[in-house]
């Protein structure tokens, strides 16, 4: 259902029929239908695109104006996909786990640069993106990293699988924290009250 699907929509684009001034009811019928159609794939293509990327492109005639917009300023030239790609390896390279970001929040920021990498044509297995987490994981999760590393075959460790690990110890880290807080208000609340009486 989806090949037809993607079989009719660049024909869908292709033709736009306007009915000459003195046109027959067939001839108006057909431009109406072809008129409707374009405004369907408009919305579509509406729908699809970035809110910000969408200001730009808001003044189209036509749904083939649109996508040949879109073609031209994503699509670009070799050269500039070249260097589109060079500018994600180097983010990848040197993206690092921030002290005050979450585990979840880290992999997102990753994933999201591996995924842009991907559709530049870079191909992006699953050993590659797990390594460089675990390169990249603060100094707190050195011992879970050494603890992932000789427990498993790194080669076959999925990126959910590494995930998963990592956000139980980041919720044990976080109750320990607690547990310790809390234990320094009692602490700090039990050296007051001796002073007194």
């Amino acid at each position: 259902m989806a090949e037809n699907h993607n079989r009719r929509f660049p024909s869908s684009m292709d033709i736009t029929i306007i009915a000459p001034p003195n046109a027959t009811a067939e001839q108006l019928r057909t431009a109406n239908e072809s008129k409707l159609r374009d405004l369907k794939v408009k919305n579509y293509l509406f729908q699809s695109i970035d809110r910000s990327i969408l200001e730009t492109i808001l003044t189209r005639d036509s749904a083939k104006d649109i996508w040949d917009a879109m073609k031209r300023k994503y699509q670009g030239s070799t050269k500039v996909k070249r260097a589109q790609l060079q500018a994600l390896r180097h983010d990848f390279e040197v993206l690092t786990m921030k002290e005050n970001e979450t585990v979840d929040e880290y992999f997102a920021r990753t994933l999201a640069i591996a995924n842009r990498m991907s559709a530049h044509g870079e191909r992006m297995e699953q050993v590659t993106i797990v390594e460089k987490i675990l390169r990249s994981m603060p100094a707190k999760f050195n011992y879970v990293v050494c603890s992932i590393e000789e427990s498993n075959d790194v080669t076959t460790l999925s990126v959910d699988e590494l995930q998963s690990s990592l956000l139980v110890h980041e919720q044990r880290m976080k109750g320990q924290k607690e547990h310790n807080e809390e234990q320094a208000i009692k602490i700090t609340n039990a050296g007051r009250g001796s002073g007194r009486g």
